[in-house]
């Protein structure tokens, strides 16, 4: 598949202090950016150990759904919609805005 321009670099994809420790949990598997920050088969570090993203694709808001929550680390929709709304100040949830959807596993060592 093609895909566009990367706008941030794969370093950049799970940044937040308590997003790296559910990744590291593993109950973070997915996460969604307004561009693209790595492409399928590149490989994110965090404290030493590595994830692969496996899928890239855009997703309108509206289709999130409380399974992808989960994947995103949090209890449900809900909770996953109030985390983001207060990271993002000003923002309003608009059901037809498109994000980009990096799912990722871990590396086997």
């Amino acid at each position: 598949m093609e895909y566009p321009e990367k706008t941030c670099s794969v370093e950049r994809l799970v940044t937040v202090p308590e997003d790296v420790k559910k990744v590291l949990e593993g109950t973070k598997s997915a996460t969604r950016r307004n561009g693209i920050y790595a492409y399928p088969g590149e490989v994110m570090e965090l404290e030493g150990k590595q994830f692969k993203v496996e899928a890239l694709y855009q997703q309108s808001l509206g289709e999130v759904t409380e399974e992808n929550a989960k994947a995103e680390g949090f209890e449900n929709l809900d909770a996953y919609k109030k985390s983001i709304l207060d990271m993002h100040v000003g923002m309003k949830w608009i059901p037809t805005m498109k994000v980009w959807v990096h799912e990722f596993t871990p590396v086997k060592n």
